[in-house]
């Protein structure tokens, strides 16, 4: 399936909730924010994203808190001994004022962080629970990219088509012209063969598209094999949408119809829309 490199997913279990962003990016980069207690998780985290994606920007949040978060004690030992040193001062130098509760939230010192006990099979599992709902989300929005990139290329094929259709008229047109031409070289003069052969030969290649429109058609055909191949194709999609603009800006250079010209800018204006729509799949 084809799969965005937009989403987003989370989980939440046991006071240990998991945010995972992802955005459009040519490579795999990922950033994970998470308590220092976690360290020893983060290659687990960093490959099972590996796993599911090869490209895009992730910017993943682990938060603990209630039973998964260090708990804090008061040294209450410490409170005392502080406690007896600010009074022997107040006595010493004659000190105003009272000791209070905010006297002693503010020393930092008096608060003891105890040991913290993970689960660490939990949080990899919500972390993996978060990695899904992200990949569920990146998948149905792949599938509505599938659908627009499929109406484009119909577009674009249907473009080809007309172009293909007129190229019988622009035949009859250059065939005039070439007439044109040989009497103006003639001017009553005999006829050279040879010269008259290699005016036909120069105009033919000069409007001669067939080629191109069958590349052309070759390319949106394998366009649409890859799109329903699936994985990772977002670059393979865009090198063959960089092979579609160069033909058909080789059918705008070669035309001699206003027609056709103008339906080779709305082309490459279609092609363009299709290449933003590619660089957010994976």
């Amino acid at each position: 399936m084809v799969q965005s490199m937009t989403g987003f997913g989370s989980a939440e279990q046991n006071g240990c909730r998991v945010e995972i962003r992802s955005l459009n990016q040519k490579f795999l980069d990922i950033t994970i924010k998470a308590p220092a207690s976690l360290n020893q998780l983060d290659i687990t985290f960093r490959n099972s994203i590996k796993e599911l994606f090869s490209r895009g920007k992730f910017d993943v949040s682990v938060v603990l808190s209630g039973e998964s978060s260090a708990a804090l004690r008061i040294n209450t030992a410490l409170v005392g001994q502080m406690m007896g040193t600010f009074r022997q001062l107040q006595a010493d130098f004659s000190v105003p004022g009272t000791i209070d509760i905010n006297t002693l939230i503010s020393l930092h010192e008096m608060f003891i962080e105890t040991e913290q006990h993970l689960d660490s099979e939990m949080i990899i599992g919500v972390f993996r629970q978060a990695l899904g709902n992200l990949h569920g989300m990146r998948l149905k929005e792949g599938a509505c990219l599938a659908g627009a990139l499929n109406q484009l290329t119909g577009t674009v094929l249907a473009m080809r088509e007309k172009i293909s259709g007129l190229c019988g008229r622009v035949t009859i047109a250059a065939h005039e012209k070439f007439n044109e031409r040989i009497r103006t070289l003639l001017e009553g003069k005999d006829i050279d063969s040879t010269r008259m052969l290699q005016e036909a030969a120069i105009m033919a290649a000069k409007i001669d598209i067939a080629e191109e429109l069958t590349r052309l058609g070759s390319h949106i055909s394998q366009f649409g094999e890859t799109l329903s191949q699936g994985g990772s194709i977002g670059r393979k999609l865009d090198f063959i949408l960089q092979e579609c603009n160069r033909e058909v800006n080789t059918i705008a250079s070669k035309s001699v119809d206003y027609e056709i010209s103008s339906i080779t800018v709305d082309m490459k204006t279609v092609i363009e829309q299709l290449r933003e729509q590619v660089q957010n799949i994976q």
